[in-house]
């Protein structure tokens, strides 16, 4: 695998990728130093003007879900990125939820946050008056107007769009292509649905949103997965001869959502179109790309807690334990990458947790799906880079 290495300008615009061997000769010669991004890019930033700043077409897609989203970086020479991101809809909804459990059975499930809410209400009302004379705030405002995003998808959205943003930071990107969802039909039934257009999915209720942030980064062009004419996802992914895993979703791999965004990506240099000749006519495909192999990024949140001022029940006494938190006593924050040594091991992670007693003085450290490799002695620990929300594999 050769790929190429994304190019900033001195002022840090993007500039076009150019190849590993002219990367790694402007450094050494000085004309250029090296850096890093959030998502783990590799890039270089010129020290001097270059000669010109003509470039060419080069297309970002993306392939949102509900848990997991696509992106990649395609030109009509090569492809530059493929990216795999694991969205935080579904633990956002789980800590926002919480339960109500009464002798070892859920009685009734309820938003943590409607839940403090009927708590406070419960303490406020003096029940031992009549209900006329009790004190229920009136609304101030018709709340049921609004469009608002629900807290789940709404991270998820933005997560979407932070990735974008770093991938357009240094890659010259001329266009975005984003795959759209709508159904018109009532899955059940099969027959047009009352609510068509009006969104099914946590997918399709944020869609438009985010095209309109995303707007403001390149001109988007919304996509569907299969179109009539011929220039649908799937459509293109089929000529371009790329394989998907439909069966297994989750997995981090290109197979899963990578070959969707090439595709998407693909559609702005190639397309299904038609001919007229003097004994003939009809369709076929025209336009010219080259899909190559790129590096491959998964890109999740980390999971650690944000800082609550205590947990929902107190403890014996009225004691209401600390709950969460960013920021450790040992100058490490929640979220840091670092490298832990253990019994001659060594282990890279992220900070999500601390020990802190007259005894021990631990570091939880998890790896990119959040799955504790250990606790490791503050003195083993080293800092790699500090936390930037984002965890990369």
């Amino acid at each position: 695998m050769n790929p190429r290495v994304p190019v900033q300008n001195p002022d840090g615009s993007a500039a076009m990728p150019a190849k590993a061997s002219r990367a790694r000769r402007w450094v050494r010669d000085g004309k250029a130093v090296g850096k890093w991004n959030d998502l783990g890019i590799y890039y270089v930033q010129l020290i001097q003007e270059p000669s010109g700043r003509k470039t060419q077409p080069v297309v970002c897609g993306i392939d949102p879900g509900k848990s997991y989203s696509g992106f990649g970086i395609q030109s009509a020479k090569a492809t530059l990125f493929r990216g795999h991101a694991v969205l935080p809809f579904k633990r956002v909804k789980e800590r926002l939820g919480a339960a109500v459990i009464k002798k070892s059975k859920v009685i009734k499930n309820l938003r943590g946050r409607a839940l403090q809410r009927r708590a406070r209400r419960g303490r406020r009302i003096n029940r031992n008056l009549p209900f006329a004379q009790r004190c229920h705030r009136q609304k101030r405002f018709n709340n049921r107007t609004q469009f608002k995003l629900p807290p789940s998808i709404r991270a998820s959205r933005l997560m979407e769009i932070r990735i974008v943003k770093e991938l357009c930071a240094i890659f010259p990107v001329s266009k975005i292509v984003y795959e759209v969802i709508k159904a018109d039909v009532d899955l059940t039934s099969g027959r047009k649905s009352a609510r068509a257009g009006k969104g099914f999915s946590s997918v399709m209720a944020a869609q438009y949103w985010c095209i309109e942030q995303l707007q403001q980064l390149a001109p988007v062009k919304k996509m569907s997965g299969w179109q009539k004419d011929g220039n649908g996802t799937s459509q293109i992914r089929k000529y371009l001869g790329l394989f998907k895993d439909k069966h297994n979703k989750k997995n981090p791999v290109p197979e899963t959502h990578a070959v969707d965004v090439v595709a998407l990506a693909a559609s702005e240099f190639i397309g299904f179109k038609p001919f007229y000749l003097s004994n003939s006519r009809g369709h076929d495909w025209k336009g010219m790309v080259a899909i190559t192999d790129s590096v491959f990024r998964i890109i999740t949140r980390p999971e650690y807690f944000r800082r609550a001022l205590h947990f929902d029940n107190s403890q014996k006494g009225g004691i209401r334990k600390r709950k969460g938190g960013t920021i450790t006593p040992f100058g490490f924050r929640g979220g840091d990458y670092v490298e832990g040594v253990k019994a001659g091991v060594t282990y890279r992670g992220w900070i999500g947790g601390y020990t802190n007693t007259n005894k021990y003085r631990y570091l939880s450290i998890y790896d990119v799906n959040w799955k504790r490799l250990g606790q490791f002695i503050l003195s083993q620990v080293k800092l790699l880079r500090r936390a930037n929300k984002l965890c990369i594999a």
